[in-house]
């Protein structure tokens, strides 16, 4: 499977979010990839949340999906959106945080919305309270392709390991972890994290992410990564936007699995601990 990722700097402009996804899914295909990935809020990635109500939509009316799938169907390309903020979508009148699966006849085959959301209480007085602005997704979710069966995640998603059990319960070879890490967390976290998941899982890891600074003046920290399941690093892109091309050899999950063979061995743990 050649995949590839596209590393970006997404703005407050959904257009020019579309645009700039339809053209590298173009390249992608000029490449010779068979998918292509993006990073979450693909579409549209601002903290200003006034601004974000007056131009979110639903699923249904959002134009960045609308003009990727168009592309998927035009490049016979499959395509993994990474997410997008969708408004109206659930009853609570929270956002939603969601991926997309979309295959090379622009047909969605998934959707995946993010179930672990980031509120912290900082000692610096900084307060993080993502679940006021969006509610937590409640399915996992895992969906066939022709290169094996992918289990989706967002971003905070992967510091939650019983999440990816889930996934490799259900037969997931392939973990997606799209990401708009922050820079101090991810020199800290970013790549511990996703190797730890590939060699737990014995899976292929894909984490495309945001980088750079955004138009809202935050700052992500990028390094979209292609991860094997021995936890080889195949693809690290830094901290340029782009796009990268990566060859990932599918037979390596079998060999990794015989080699050390932890989802065979692993027991389910008593959720009663004895005290001592």
């Amino acid at each position: 499977m050649r995949a590839a990722l596209f590393q970006m700097t997404s703005g407050i402009d959904p257009a020019a979010n579309a645009a700039a996804i339809v053209e590298m899914a173009k390249r992608a295909k000029g490449e010779g990839a068979d998918m292509l990935f993006t990073p979450e809020m693909a579409g549209y990635l601002d903290s200003n949340r006034q601004r974000a109500a007056d131009i979110l939509r639903n699923e249904a009316e959002d134009i960045v999906l609308a003009q990727v799938r168009e592309a998927a169907a035009r490049e016979g390309l499959w395509v993994h959106i990474g997410s997008l903020p969708l408004k109206d979508e659930r009853a609570d009148g929270r956002r939603a945080n969601r991926s997309f699966l979309i295959d090379d006849s622009g047909a969605i085959r998934a959707r995946y919305d993010k179930i672990h959301l980031f509120d912290v209480d900082l000692a610096t007085g900084e307060s993080w309270r993502e679940s006021s602005v969006y509610g937590p997704g409640k399915q996992v979710v895992a969906a066939d392709t022709p290169w094996g069966r992918m289990g989706f995640s967002i971003c905070y998603d992967m510091r939650f390991p019983d999440l990816y059990r889930a996934l490799t319960n259900a037969g997931a070879t392939i973990l997606l972890t799209p990401a708009a890490f922050t820079v101090p967390t991810g020199k800290a976290h970013w790549h511990v994290l996703l190797r730890a998941r590939a060699i737990e899982a014995g899976c292929f890891v894909i984490a495309t992410a945001q980088v750079g600074t955004h138009q809202d003046g935050r700052t992500t920290y990028g390094h979209s990564i292609a991860i094997d399941p021995w936890g080889e690093v195949l693809l690290d892109m830094g901290d340029e936007s782009g796009l990268g091309l990566v060859d990932l050899d599918l037979t390596r999950i079998a060999d990794v699995r015989s080699r050390v063979p932890a989802l065979a061995n692993r027991r389910t743990i008593p959720a009663d601990v004895t005290l001592s």
